[in-house]
This record gives C-alpha cells, structure tokens and sequence, in this order.
C-alpha cells in the first residue's frame, strides 16, 4: 500500500527534473547566443578601432606626403610668376635700352627640421643643403612673406637666422611709395617689428604694405614682409614704425629657399671696384 505514492512521487520529481533540465538548457542556448553576439559585437568593435587607427597613421602620411606635394606646386608656381615679372619688367624697359637683362632667382623648397622662438637670437634648421644648391646668404620665405636668411650650409641640412633675431636686418621699402628703411625685429613677439629710421618727411599711414625693397642679393622685390602702423619720432630726425609681420612664426612648418643666380657676379663687381679705390 505504501508502494504507491512512492512510486508516484519519483516520477513526479523525475518528471520535474526532466523538464527543469529541458529548461536550463534552453536558458543555457540563450545565454550561448547572447554571449555569442556580445562577443561579435566586441570583436567587431575592436577591429574597427585598429584600422581606424591604421587608417588614421595612413592618412596623416598622406596629408603629408600631399602637403609637400602642394609646396613644391607652390615654388614652382612662385618661379614661374617672377619670370613674368622679370620679362614684363624687361618689355617695359626695352624701349628705352639697348639691352636688359632681368635678375634671375632660383626657389628651393624645404622643411623646418628645428626652430626656435623664445630668445633673441632664433634660428631655423632646414632639411636642405648644398647638394640641393643651398647656399650662405640665400633668402628664407614662406607663402606669407620673409622667413630669415641662410647664414650656414651642410650637405643636407641649413642653418639660418630668422626674421625674429636681433641680428636681422632686411631691406624693406613702402610699397606704393618706394620709401626705403630697414626692417628689424621688436624683440618681444613672434609677429612684429619696426621700420627704422624713415625720415621724417616721407609720410608712413597704418595699414601700408611693406614688403622687401629688391636692392640686394637676398630677396627677390616685393616679397610681403608685414603692415604699417604707429609710427614714433625717435631724436627728432627720424620716425620707428610698428609692423605687423605676415609671417606668423607659431604655426611655420614649411618655407622656400631663394637663391639669386646673379649673387657671385654682384658681390665680385663689388669686391673689384672696391679694391680699385683702396688702390
């Protein structure tokens, strides 16, 4: 008799067994599929952040790669509009000279290897040299105006002072007006500088150009160099002027070397005539 319920109860509690089986695996599928697509997901994810940052590393070399592209364009297309100045200044010229014969500059691109802005005497490195027909004395521009000049050359590497060196002084002229005064540094910030000594009847208003006056071997003419502005009468004889450089020295990283072909026959006519009155 008490065989019954007995018996009636393990089935009961196999019954419960089997289904409860049944029911952790059916959790145990779920939970596989869950952590399956969890899974994919993160891999997913994972790849994608590795190439974009492999297709970030990519595309830094290329925008490089492009913006040295764009600067190469950019002193070709430099060279090319001074032979235009050169031949129209020669057609205008022509008519009242037997011959003319315009000055002649070579533009070398380069990038700044080093360069430093917070001492009085900065200096650029460029990662060019003479293999590249740099030489000592050749002019430093940028798409916006004078860099500084060339003082030293290696055979890969140059070493010039910059606009921003107490030791620079550039032939600079008011552009529209042909008055001619030096322009030198102010000593304290990466985008100014005075025009020294103009005299005191040339008139300077804020907001003229000045650019490089053309009257040496270094700068090609009419190269941008910066704005006028205060002017300040300095003994009574002369005026300083502010000048707001174009050239923003925080953010140059690429310039052109100018090299003037006619540079050695200048300087030797120079040397000569001057051993001339010494003798």
């Amino acid at each position: 008799m008490s065989t019954g319920p007995s018996v009636r109860n393990i089935l009961i509690s196999a019954a419960i067994f089997v289904a409860m089986e049944i029911a952790a695996l059916a959790i145990l599928s779920k939970s596989s599929s869950l952590a399956n697509i969890w899974i994919n997901r993160a891999s997913h994810r994972t790849m994608a952040a590795v190439w974009g940052s492999f297709e970030n590393v990519r595309n830094i070399f290329s925008l490089s790669k492009q913006n040295e592209a764009l600067l190469e364009q950019n002193i070709r297309l430099t060279d090319e509009l001074q032979k235009y100045k050169d031949a129209e200044k020669i057609s205008l010229e022509a008519s009242s000279s037997a011959e003319v014969r315009g000055s002649s500059f070579r533009y070398i691109p380069a990038t700044i290897v080093k360069f430093s802005t917070n001492t009085a005497h900065n200096h650029i490195i460029l990662n060019k040299g003479s293999e590249d027909g740099v030489k000592p004395d050749c002019g430093i521009i940028s798409a916006d105006g004078v860099v500084g000049v060339v003082e030293a050359v290696g055979r890969h590497y140059s070493y010039g002072l910059t606009l921003m060196n107490t030791n620079i002084s550039i032939g600079g002229r008011i552009k529209g007006k042909d008055y001619l005064a030096p322009v030198v540094w102010d000593g304290r910030t990466t985008n100014g500088a005075f025009v020294k000594d103009m005299p005191l009847h040339h008139v300077v208003a804020p907001g003229d150009t000045v650019v490089t006056s053309g009257f040496s071997t270094i700068f090609p003419p009419d190269v941008p160099i910066g704005i006028a502005g205060e002017s300040t009468m300095v003994d009574g004889s002369v005026f300083n002027i502010k000048v707001t450089l174009f050239q923003d020295f925080s953010s140059l990283k690429y310039v052109s070397i100018v090299e003037n072909l006619d540079k050695d026959e200048i300087q030797a006519l120079e040397a000569e005539k001057e051993d001339g009155d010494e003798n």
